[in-house]
This record gives C-alpha cells, sequence and structure tokens, in this order.
C-alpha cells in the first residue's frame, strides 16, 4: 500500500477521498475551507487532518484538487515545507502548462517528484472511481503509483513530459465545449419543434449522437435543473487558459470564443454556479425572442 494524502476536497476530491480510503490507502485529507473539509469527512467516513502538515506527514504520495493556478502554487510553497524527499506529488487539478512545470521546478529543488494528472469524468468519475486521468512527467513515477490510482481511475495515460497532461486536458476541455453547444441547441431545437424530450433523449442517446454529457444531464437539464456538475465558472476559466494557449499562435478558436461568449451572459445573470448544462437557457431563448 502507498500512503496517500489528498488535499482539496471539493466536489471532485471528496470522492477520490473516499475511494482511497475505501481501499485502506488514505492517511491524511486536508481542506483549506475547514467546514467544506468536515462535510466531506462526515459524507465519506474519513477523517479530516487538523492540518496540511499533518495531512502529508507520513505520506508517500501527494495528491492535489483545488481549483485555480494560484492555489496551486499556494499549495505548492506550503508542501514543500512539510513533505519528506522522495515523495511524489500529483496535481489533478486543471491549470495552465506553464504552473504545472512552475509546480515541477519547486519540488524537484526539494527533491520531491511531481506529476500533473488532471482528470475528466465529473463528480460521478470521482465518486465511482471511474475517472480519466491524463499525465505528465516521468513514466516510471506515474507506474510506481498505478496500484493506488487504480482506485480512483479506469484509465490512465501517459502523455509525455511535465505539461503534458494539461495540454491535454486542455483539448478536453474544448472538445466538452463543443459537446455541451451540441446537445444544448439541439434540445432547445427539439423543446421547439413540441417533442417529448425524453423520448428525443431515448432515441438519440441510442444512435450515432450518444454521449456522456446527453445521458449525464440531459434528463435533469429537459427539467431545468442544472445542479453541479461542473460549474460555468469553472469550465469558463478553463476555457480561459485554452484562449491563452492559442493566443501565442496568434489564433482564435470559434467554439472556444462563442463559448466564453455564452458563458459570460451566464455569469452576468448570476448563473455560475450551476452546471455548464445552464447553457440550455441561452439556447431556449434564441426560439423565445422570435
Amino acid at each position: 500500500m502507498i500512503k496517500t494524502a489528498l488535499i482539496g476536497l471539493g466536489a471532485m476530491g471528496a470522492g477520490m477521498a473516499a475511494n482511497l480510503h475505501a481501499n485502506g490507502c488514505l492517511v491524511g485529507a486536508w481542506n483549506r475551507t475547514r467546514t467544506r473539509g468536515i462535510q466531506a469527512a462526515a459524507q465519506h467516513g474519513f477523517v479530516l487532518s487538523p492540518s496540511l502538515a499533518d495531512a502529508v506527514n507520513t505520506a508517500e504520495l501527494v495528491l492535489i484538487s483545488v481549483s485555480a493556478d494560484q492555489d496551486l502554487l499556494a499549495i505548492a510553497e506550503q508542501l514543500v515545507a512539510s513533505i519528506k524527499p522522495g515523495t511524489i506529488v500529483l496535481d489533478t487539478s486543471t491549470i495552465s502548462m506553464a504552473t504545472a512545470q512552475q509546480a515541477a521546478s519547486l519540488f524537484a529543488a526539494h527533491h520531491c517528484h511531481f506529476l500533473d494528472g488532471p482528470v475528466s469524468g465529473g463528480p460521478e468519475g470521482a465518486n465511482q472511481g471511474s475517472l480519466a486521468m491524463m499525465v505528465g512527467g516521468d513514466s516510471e513515477i506515474l507506474q510506481s503509483i498505478q496500484s493506488t490510482l487504480q482506485h480512483i481511475t479506469r484509465q490512465i495515460v501517459h502523455m509525455g513530459p511535465v505539461g503534458s497532461g494539461q495540454a491535454t486536458k486542455a483539448v478536453n476541455q474544448v472538445m466538452v465545449a463543443g459537446i455541451n453547444q451540441a446537445v444544448t441547441e439541439s434540445l432547445a431545437f427539439a423543446e421547439d419543434a413540441g417533442l417529448e424530450l425524453d423520448k428525443v433523449l431515448e432515441v438519440v442517446g441510442a444512435g450515432a449522437a450518444g454521449n456522456w454529457f446527453m445521458h449525464q444531464r440531459g434528463p435533469s437539464m429537459c427539467q431545468g435543473s442544472f445542479t453541479p456538475g461542473f460549474r460555468v465558472a469553472l469550465h469558463t476559466k478553463d476555457l480561459k487558459i485554452c484562449q491563452q494557449m492559442l493566443a501565442k499562435r496568434d489564433i482564435r478558436l470559434p467554439l472556444v470564443e462563442m463559448t466564453l461568449v455564452h458563458y459570460q451572459r451566464l455569469l452576468a445573470a448570476g448563473f455560475g454556479d450551476e452546471d455548464i448544462s445552464a447553457l440550455l437557457r441561452i439556447k431556449q431563448a434564441l426560439f423565445t425572442q422570435q
């Protein structure tokens, strides 16, 4: 067993911690907002560590799950004062390639290993231990922790050097934007045509247009429920990372730009904490404005 600590107990981290705990791997868990950490620990049955230092005191592997670049760097600065040389740190957050490389340099200076391993699959995948993980960093280090990562993932792919995991996640986030656009626009179209949306989901989902987003979010969005899930505010942050990567090549992808415009409207209307399927609101408005 690899002694594992998990830092960050939000929608993704709590589920990962629960699966590590259930398989006897979790030796520490900590969250910056303690009230949320207490809730996660009570829900999933693991023990919340009193401090970051206590959480990683005996850990051989530290998993991080936070929301933004500055959050990771702040955690990294604290971690290097607490973890022992040789510790493996794997960040599952969605951040920029440059930040992942900066974190890797910081940990290397303290003789620790760093992998960037963002995940896809949403809170459902975190809770079910079925996440897809795309990893950048030393392949041998990754291989050494596979037995532990199998408790939280269904698939792990080594993508290349540090930063490659985040580059792959950027690709994923562009694709998610496209799927969200297609599904919400199609359902608004179906609704305007007077079709029963549950039947649309059933038959379309069984054919070539079937996809994870439709199956997981379709029923709730058709009932006007947009409980996260994956929040609009977070996908906005991720698409801006993609936008920054593209700007270095002086390229603007229409799908990224259009989705950001739509998300800004949702944010301005106070829907930033809703699931990204709330894009249906924008698509429905196209028909009601006629």
